[in-house]
């Protein structure tokens, strides 16, 4: 994946076109190491290049913290995740042919593992959503492509309506109403989960947060009248782990918010040697449909845990 050589702070602008002002829903546009709105409400964007267009503090619990982030940038380095960014890639390209620029935005980014490994496959922009600022200003990083946004999903989001191409949702909170809005008029969300062994050697030995059994009903049903699905493709692995990679992948997730239950930190401080661990998601490709449905607008559904992360 590429890297910005600038360390100036940015953003794409393709990224920024798309922006509006959260207080006031007006256009931003680039002003010295700021976005601003024709109101003058002014953002600062961080030396890493992101900017925060929150206006309150998120509650503890909710956001990947500097620890998880820096989990999920070690684990997701080791490669085991690559075949979830080729089948993302996948879903994406059914898009490319409609735009020979596609604005991609990923809902729950994280780290930008993701959004940056289907821009180099796909092309276009990526907008990176995400309410972590430890996450994003890794993120913010990973392409010169990506622009990078802190931003509670819950809320609705300062991007104006029908603009991207594609939505991504990686474990991650699900806004069904946003999606809608923001995706042009047959735009495609791209949906990724845990399959059904998704780490069940970890949450079997280790106890883990389990997987909920019926997340594709819940998913299906979540996202009825908004959109159609296309199609469903999954991938699974298993591969031989030694105790830093398990730890690392244990506390990128929401485990890592419960490391006092039941001896999960101690469990985690104890483990030696190597394990056995599946690797299994499903992806599934929904398209915006044109009607507009009867349920109230901006009301989210969650994946399987409160931050809405499950690996």
């Amino acid at each position: 994946m590429t890297s910005r050589n600038s360390s100036a702070p940015q953003l794409p602008p393709a990224i920024v076109a798309v922006l509006r002002c959260s207080v006031c829903a007006t256009p931003l546009h680039p002003e010295g190491r700021s976005l601003r709105c024709a109101r003058r409400h002014s953002f600062d964007i961080a030396k890493q290049g992101y900017v925060n267009l929150l206006h309150a503090k998120v509650a503890a619990g909710t956001a990947d913290t500097s620890e998880m982030v820096a989990a999920r940038a070690e684990f997701l380095a080791t490669g085991h995740y690559a075949p979830l960014v080729t089948l993302l890639a996948e879903a994406a390209r059914d898009a490319r042919g409609r735009e020979e620029t596609p604005l991609i935005v990923d809902a729950g980014a994280g780290t930008g593992y993701y959004l940056a490994g289907v821009l180099d496959a796909v092309g276009g922009a990526g907008l990176a959503l995400d309410v972590s600022a430890p996450a994003l200003r890794r993120a913010a990083r990973t392409h010169p492509r990506l622009g990078a946004v802190v931003w509670n999903l819950w809320e609705p989001w300062p991007v104006a309506d029908g603009v991207a191409d594609v939505v991504l949702n990686v474990f991650a909170p699900r806004n069904a109403a946003e999606f809608h809005r923001v995706l042009r008029p047959g735009g495609l969300l791209v949906v990724a989960t845990p399959g059904p062994r998704h780490l069940h050697q970890l949450v079997d030995t280790l106890g883990l947060l389990d997987i909920a059994g019926d997340k594709s009903e819940r998913l299906t049903e979540a996202l009825a009248g908004r959109f159609d699905h296309v199609a469903t493709r999954s991938t699974s692995e298993t591969a031989s782990l030694d105790a830093d990679d398990v730890r690392a992948l244990v506390l990128m997730g929401p485990n890592a918010h419960h490391l006092d239950r039941d001896g999960l930190g101690d469990r985690l401080r104890n483990l030696s040697g190597t394990m056995e661990v599946t690797t299994d998601f499903d992806v599934s490709v929904f398209r915006r449909t044109d009607g507009r449905p009867d349920e109230t607008a901006g009301t989210p559904t969650t994946g399987s845990t409160a931050t809405g992360r499950t690996s």
